[in-house]
C-alpha cells in the first residue's frame, strides 16, 4: 500500500470533519471571533446599531401594552350583561 493510497482516505474525512465543524456551534464561534477582531469601528457600529434596537423594542413593547389594555378594555364592555329590550307578552 503506497502513500497516496493512504493520504486519499485520510484527506477526504479530514475535508468531511472540517465541514461538519464550520457548520457547527464550533465553526459559529470562530467566525464570530474573526468578524470582531477584524476592526474596531465594526464594533462601535454594531453597538449603535444594538442601541438603537433595543430602543426599538422598547417602543413596541409599549405599543403592545397599550393594545393589551385597550383589548382588555373592549372585552370588559362586551362582556357586561345586556339585556335586550323585549317585546311585552301579550
Amino acid at each position: 500500500m503506497g502513500a497516496a493510497e493512504v493520504l486519499i482516505p485520510i484527506t477526504f474525512f479530514l475535508s468531511v470533519a472540517l465541514v461538519f465543524i464550520s457548520k457547527g456551534e464550533i465553526g459559529k464561534a470562530i467566525a464570530h471571533s474573526i468578524r470582531a477582531n477584524s476592526g474596531g469601528a465594526d464594533a462601535e457600529e454594531l453597538r449603535a446599531e444594538l442601541s438603537e434596537v433595543r430602543l426599538d423594542l422598547d417602543r413596541v413593547r409599549q405599543d403592545l401594552l397599550e393594545t393589551q389594555e385597550r383589548l382588555d378594555f373592549a372585552e370588559r364592555l362586551l362582556a357586561q350583561a345586556r339585556v335586550p329590550d323585549q317585546l311585552p307578552k301579550g
